[in-house]
């Protein structure tokens, strides 16, 4: 049996979800938003979540058999009949399992358009003989920020889009205060952002260096520093990298991040 669930619903912090917290740790996010469906089973033991229009995200426990999965998995097919769900994310296997029976069910395909590695970093390795300074970004920013995602989409995504078009992204991202810039010689040459703060960790998110300042470690004493910031707060940092980017894998094992788990982005059609 199904039922509904809020950021402060008690299994967010039982042991179960805990021990697949950072590879999960976007529920916190979704569950926070008034326009989200959120889920759970009355044992606690699968959670169901998802933004309007976006991938819904999928946790079960480990230790629930495979045929209580499946049965699990119907029911929540049966409740989403009429909802639109352009995909689903979770562990590789298990989001597999459910794109089957859903898949089935609506007579569509799926397949898997992205696999991301989740990470956290329980103590940070600062790169060494790194130029340049961090710096808070500021309105002033807006066109070399927007210029920054435009680039981050275009190679993140396979998305070209004008530098324009991410002003008002850029505007708010500036507003929240947690955008920050690696500047060397009164230029910005790094960017990367804390994306959210969840009870127990803060994810950092679009990290960009154009190609023209690369390899010279920007990214990584940018990411290092804000992780200082977010430890100065008494959380965990983490963050998603897609596995096809095995570059900034390394940048963040080469800091400190720690492997915590895959999760697959599978979209259906």
């Amino acid at each position: 049996m199904l039922q509904k669930l809020d950021s402060n619903d008690r299994v967010l912090s039982q042991k179960m979800f805990l021990a697949n917290e950072v590879q999960y740790n976007l529920f916190h996010r979704i569950c926070e938003s008034r326009n989200s469906r959120c889920l759970k089973t009355t044992d606690e033991q699968m959670i169901f979540a998802q933004s309007e229009g976006q991938n819904a995200w999928l946790w079960i426990s480990k230790e629930l058999a495979e045929d209580k999965k499946h049965k699990v998995f119907q029911e929540l097919v049966g409740l989403l009949n009429g909802t639109a769900l352009p995909g689903v994310s979770g562990d590789p296997a298990m989001v597999e399992h459910f794109a089957q029976v859903y898949s089935e069910t609506n007579d569509i395909q799926y397949f898997s358009h992205m696999i991301m590695e989740s990470y956290s970093c329980s103590k940070v390795k600062k790169p060494h003989n790194v130029r340049g300074t961090m710096h808070q970004a500021k309105k002033h920013h807006v066109e070399i920020v927007a210029a920054f995602l435009a680039g981050f989409s275009e190679e993140a995504y396979g998305l070209s889009v004008d530098p324009d078009s991410q002003i008002p992204a850029a505007e708010e991202m500036i507003k929240a205060g947690n955008l920050y810039l690696w500047y060397i010689d009164s230029h910005p040459v790094s960017m990367a952002n804390i994306a959210h703060r969840s009870p127990r960790h803060a994810r950092i998110n679009a990290v960009y260096t154009p190609s023209v300042f690369r390899k010279r470690g920007f990214a990584s004493a940018v990411v290092a520093e804000i992780c200082s910031v977010i430890e100065s707060e008494g959380l965990q940092p983490m963050l998603y990298a897609d596995l096809k980017n095995p570059d900034s894998n390394r940048v963040y094992q080469n800091i400190g991040f720690q492997e915590k788990g895959k999760v697959v982005d599978i979209k259906f059609k």
